[in-house]
């Protein structure tokens, strides 16, 4: 689990998260998990971004660490056993269902604090490929590191998965992400 945190967006969060990215963060709501050491792991980003374009990743993972051990498992095809398992297992689909909705959810509470109403594109879509396959590893690890453990349990089980390289226990930043503020 990551350290509680104060969601609030800081001038030297959104530097950070520029240096983790390589460039400029986009229309960030909330920092919704950060590392032990402070720095943002993931960012709330609004559903609809500045510039009028419909965004469905409301939970946008930053950290290069974590997010390259997810590639790694992305590329070697984890989420085609991962959508298997879900047609497969009604116990699984049920709760990747719930994931879906608490995404929904959450998207709906960050659009309300952004201020951006209602985004008709893409009402019912969530992201990852829930409610009925598996699509973003990076999406459901986001979603994982936001809402907690228990919420999303593709997104747990790929934090488990990484556990080798990266844990929410043990910081993995660039100390230079500091002091590029």
């Amino acid at each position: 689990m990551t350290a509680p945190h104060d969601p609030t967006v800081t001038p030297q969060d959104l530097t950070v998260v520029g240096a983790q990215l390589g460039r400029p963060a986009r229309d960030v709501v909330e920092i919704a998990a950060r590392c032990v050491c402070g720095n943002p792991l993931v960012v709330a980003t609004a559903p609809r971004l500045s510039n009028g374009t419909p965004f469905p990743t409301v939970f946008y993972l930053t950290h290069p660490v974590v997010t390259a051990a997810v590639s790694r498992l992305e590329a070697e095809g984890a989420m085609y056993a991962m959508s298997d398992r879900v047609a497969q297992d009604p116990e699984l689909a049920e709760q990747h269902r719930a994931a879906h909705e608490d995404y929904l959810a959450q998207r709906r509470r960050v659009g309300e604090l952004a201020g951006t109403g209602d985004v008709p594109e893409i009402e019912g879509i969530s992201a990852g490929g829930m409610p009925t396959r598996v699509k973003c590893l990076h999406v459901l690890v986001g979603h994982s590191l936001a809402a907690g453990p228990g919420v999303n349990p593709l997104g747990d089980e790929t934090l488990e998965t990484i556990s080798g390289t990266w844990t929410p226990q043990r910081c993995a930043c660039d100390p230079a992400w500091r002091d590029a503020a």
